[in-house]
Order: C-alpha cells, then structure tokens, then sequence
C-alpha cells in the first residue's frame, strides 16, 4: 500500500509538472495548437493517477487528493490566459458596472465608453501587434485594438455571471489586470472540490471512495486550464449546480433555487434540469397533479430566481439583456449544420439537413428516459446521462463548457463519461481530430454501459 501511495504521488507531480510546463509557455489564446500534446500527456498522468488512488485508505487518499488538487491548480495561476480571452471581457464588464453603466447596452467597441479604456484591455501601436489582438473599426482606418473578443457586439453573460465580474472588479487592486478573476477561478474549482469531497464522504456508497471520485475533478486538466487559467465563469456554474443537485433529492425547493441561479450565472447548467426531475413520471402510483406538484417545485423556484436575477438589468437596460446569445448560436453553426463541426458525429451517417432534428429527438429521448426511470435519490447520475448525451450529439468545440460534465462525473462515478471533456479540449486546440476524440469518446460510454449491464455494480445488485 505504500508503494501504491508512492505511486500516485510520483503521478501527481507528474500531472503537476506537466500542467505548469504546458499553461506556463508564452503561448497566446489565438495560437492554441502547440498546447495540444502537452495537454494529453497532462490527461494521460490524470487517467493514471485516478485509477492509482481507488482502493487506497482514505485517509492516505484524501491527503494525496488535498495536495494534489491545490497543486494542479494552481498551475493555472502561471501565465496570463493560454487558450481564451473571454477573461477580458468579464475584466471589462466588471469595469462598466463600476462605472453605472449596464453592461447589456454598449458594445466594447462603442465611443460611448471610450472614457473606460486602458492600455491593457485597449492598446495602441506596437501593442496590438499579435494574433489574440481584436481591431476596432474607426471610419475606414482601424484606430485602436482590443483584447477583448468580438468587440462589436454586446456582452452574453447572464446576470450572476455579470454580478460576479463586478465582485471580482471591487476586489481588484489598482493594475491587477488579469490576476484577480484567475484568483477567482481558483477560489470557485477548490470549492467545488470541498463540496463534492463533503457530499460524497456523506452519502451511503459513495463513503470510501470519496477522494476517488473528488479526484475525478480536482486533478482534471481541464479545471486549472480553463477555469483557472482562462478564469471562465463556468466554475461558478459549476459550483452552483453540484451543490443544487446534491440538494435536490432532500430539499426540492431549494435545489431548484440553487439550479435556477447556476442557470443565472452560465446558461449551460439549465441541461441539468431533467436530472432534477429523475424518476418524475415513473410509473409508482403517483397521481398526475402530485407529479406536477414535484415538476413546479424544482421548476419554479428557479425559473423564479432566474426572472429575479434579471429584472434589475432588464430595468437599467436600454437594449435586450440577452445581449449577443442569438448571434452566437448562428456564428457557432447550430443552425447550419454544414458550416462548422457541430453535430459531427450524426454527419458521419446523416444529411447535414437532418443533424439538428436528429440530434433533438435523441436528446429528446435521453430527457424521457430519466423522467421514467431516472433515479430520484441520485439526480445527478440523470444530469450526466442528458448533459453527456448533449455533448456526444451537438459536439460543441469549447472544452470550458465540458467541465460541467467532470463534476457531474464526479458525483456519480461514471468514469467512461470522462472521454466527453477531453473530446471537447481536441476539438477546441484545433488539431482537426475533434470528431475523431468524439467518436472515441461515445465508444467508451458505450462500452461502459455495456459492461455495467453485464456486471452491474454490487448496489445495483443489491437494488435488484
């Protein structure tokens, strides 16, 4: 056992060193490639060291899963932004807030604010030499650029997502620049790990393996890369929808709370909603308005918080506070299936034309199948089924968004759904094999379902 502890130590500083190596080049968000074989080898020793850690005590196992989860990230606190510059636009939504400004009405690109700007986010001359630098369009000529991403539109980011730029705005000392939303990334992944480590050491099962299935997350490459070192949001997100979904099973009221701000802060969260409602329409003698009863009280709490977290910046707002979302599923190609590598797996045996309604009914039928037969006391093993399901037919190509999956992973176990996020990483590095790491990856979740039906775990035995 000592060798064994030994071993995933010598594993976790590999995972580490590989991870400083990799965030830790001078590379820049718009020339991402050179981070691809780095980063696999950094998902290599993470596959290595969480299967080292099962069957270790606990108390060794939580030691090794305390200090290598500070320790991977904070590789992420290395450099600036590696792979993203979505960072900026929360520095400068957070700085128009400040200022009294809705961050829902003016586009960074906007005269209007140019009272607003400094050298870092807006540089001139030979600052905006480089490939992550955006040009802002002045008449004819180009007078000035940008970090910030497609400065001419408005801002996407929902309202907690807005309020927590503003928090980490106030934070900030003067000159911080980039530190302090990093700072926050960090801050927001550590306590996800906290609380599924807590959640998971309390639930019946699940006792023993607590560090184990914490790892799955808290060792993850893509926690200190993109939630650290690109500081995206999502970890809020994240934050907030595990502690939702180990809530929901007890208290459902408050669960739907917890998932109407998760949906708040990223949008992305609200796919967890079916996993809420697991077993809602099983066939257990339940009258039709107890059902509808059950659906409201998860549903409308957070329907509820989601309005309220609005309202303030629909009032302060001239213009829609749903800012650039339309736009952005037109420029990522969800309503074109041929215009980027949405849907790619389903393009492999379908027209283009039929990728999306194919991708909508097989959705359609995962969120079925966890209404009937998901397990209520466990909502969110029907969460990682949707949201799992989700990723392997849309095949989105921003692996941040992917990290919904590691901790829902997490809190179930399914280690073969851990394929999905690494899928997302290849396609987002721009290697070309993103459709490739799909395919892989919904292989492995069928093998894993295959194998969990031919040997089904010893409480689902005990289940039966």
């Amino acid at each position: 056992m000592i060798r064994r502890t030994a071993g995933t130590a010598v594993l976790l500083v590999a995972l580490a060193g590989t991870l400083a190596w990799a965030i830790g080049q001078d590379a820049v968000p718009a020339d991402r490639r050179g981070l691809f074989w780095p980063y696999a080898l950094a998902w290599a020793f993470f596959y290595a060291a969480i299967w080292a850690v099962r069957g270790l005590p606990t108390r060794q196992a939580t030691c090794l899963l305390i200090a290598g989860g500070i320790a991977v990230t904070a590789t992420g606190l290395l450099s600036p932004p590696a792979t993203s510059t979505d960072s900026y636009r929360y520095a400068w939504d957070g700085r128009v807030q400040a200022a009294g400004v809705s961050p829902y009405d003016h586009t960074p690109a906007e005269a209007a604010l140019a009272r607003l700007r400094d050298r870092w986010l807006f540089p001139s001359g030979d600052g905006c030499e480089g490939p992550d630098r955006y040009p802002i369009p002045s008449g004819d000529t180009v007078a000035s650029c940008t970090r910030i991403n497609r400065p001419g539109v408005h801002t996407i980011y929902p309202p907690l997502a807005e309020a927590y730029f503003l928090l980490v705005h106030g934070l900030s000392p003067e000159g911080a620049r980039h530190k302090p939303l990093q700072v926050g990334g960090a801050l927001l992944a550590l306590a996800t790990s906290a609380v599924l480590l807590i959640a998971l050491g309390r639930r019946a099962g699940t006792r023993g393996n607590a560090p184990a299935y914490t790892a799955c997350y808290a060792w993850c490459p893509a926690v200190p890369l993109e939630l650290v070192n690109n500081a995206h949001v999502d970890g809020l997100g994240v934050l907030l929808t595990v502690i939702a979904l180990t809530t929901v099973n007890r208290h459902r009221v408050l669960g739907g709370t917890l998932l109407g701000a998760a949906a708040a802060a990223k949008l992305l969260p609200a796919v967890t909603a079916p996993g809420a409602l697991s077993g809602v329409l099983a066939a257990d003698g339940r009258t039709p308005a107890r059902r509808m009863l059950d659906t409201l009280a998860v549903l409308g709490p957070a329907a509820l918080v989601v309005a309220l977290a609005y309202l303030p910046y629909a009032l302060a707002s001239r213009g829609s506070v749903l800012g650039y979302f339309f736009g952005y599923l037109t420029e990522e190609g969800y309503d074109d299936a041929g215009s980027r590598d949405r849907y790619a797996l389903l393009r492999l045996v379908l027209p283009d034309s039929w990728a999306l309604p194919a991708a909508l009914v097989i959705v359609g039928i995962a969120i079925f199948h966890v209404l009937r037969h998901g397990d209520a006391d466990r909502p969110w093993q029907g969460a990682l089924v949707v949201t799992g399901v989700g990723f392997l037919v849309f095949t989105p190509g921003y692996s941040w968004y992917a990290v919904l999956v590691v901790a829902l992973v997490a809190l179930d176990g399914r280690w073969e759904w851990l394929g999905v996020p690494l899928a997302s990483g290849a396609a987002y590095l721009g290697t070309g094999s993103g459709t490739v790491a799909y395919a892989l990856a919904a292989l492995a979740v069928a093998a894993g379902v295959v194998v969990r039906v031919v040997r089904p775990s010893p409480a689902a035995r005990r289940t039966a």
